[in-house]
């Protein structure tokens, strides 16, 4: 089976290939930051809006990825309103993924931050330890697995991405064509079915792989009676 994928993928699907791990990586860099704060601060703070910021993230899940795509071209098009070009480019894709990988971060962290138990928290107040301290030594070790599983979600949803990534930055060989749309492309290429059913083991093969890792940083956090 790998040498028949071997031969059926040729240089256009590797570089393919290549685009879409490149894209993922910077789409999963790009959110971490963010989506853990975000994670922290709707996992273990109360405030006005709490209820309406936690939809505005999530909404990339319920819509449909090629209104995402539109949106953000509305946005970051060449007459957007931001007056920042991207579209078209690697810098859309990486975006497009980015948007649409968010939700399942802050999902991720949220739920692990809601399950630390504050007793810990107010402990190592009492022992002296400032809120600085508390953050780095107590939440964020506790919510460490759940930050690391969110990111590997977030990293196989970006793989996957096809609907906003297509809409916003186009098909583009060698610049923003990724698995989806060149699994898209081969399938609808005389010929081009070897090429297609190569890509797409490639896409479940990573795609497992990496929910293979969310899953073992839950069992194990679980196993440590961690969040």
């Amino acid at each position: 089976m790998i040498a028949w994928v071997d031969v059926a993928l040729g240089p256009a699907e590797w570089q393919a290939l290549r685009v879409s791990m490149e894209v993922s990586v910077l789409a999963t860099c790009l959110v971490a930051l963010p989506g853990i704060g975000l994670g922290l601060l709707l996992g273990r703070c109360q405030f006005r809006g709490k209820l309406m910021l936690d939809a505005l993230i999530h909404l990339p899940l319920v819509l449909t990825p090629v209104v995402v795509g539109l949106l953000l071209l509305m946005a970051f098009g060449r007459e957007g309103l931001l007056g920042i070009d991207l579209a078209f480019t690697r810098g859309a894709a990486v975006l497009a993924s980015a948007v649409i990988a968010l939700p399942l971060v802050v999902r991720s962290v949220r739920t692990a931050a809601e399950l630390v138990d504050d007793r810990l928290l107010e402990a190592a107040a009492v022992l002296g330890a400032g809120p600085l301290r508390r953050f780095w030594d107590v939440l964020l070790p506790l919510t460490r697995p759940g930050i690391a599983a969110g990111l590997t979600l977030g990293f196989a949803r970006s793989l996957g991405e096809f609907g906003a990534t297509i809409t916003f930055a186009g098909n583009i060989a060698g610049e923003t064509r990724t698995l989806p749309s060149a699994i898209y492309t081969a399938s609808q290429t005389p010929g081009g079915d070897g090429a297609a059913m190569g890509l797409t083991l490639a896409s479940v093969a990573l795609s497992f792989f990496a929910l293979l890792a969310s899953e073992w940083w839950m069992r194990r956090s679980r196993a440590k009676g961690n969040p």
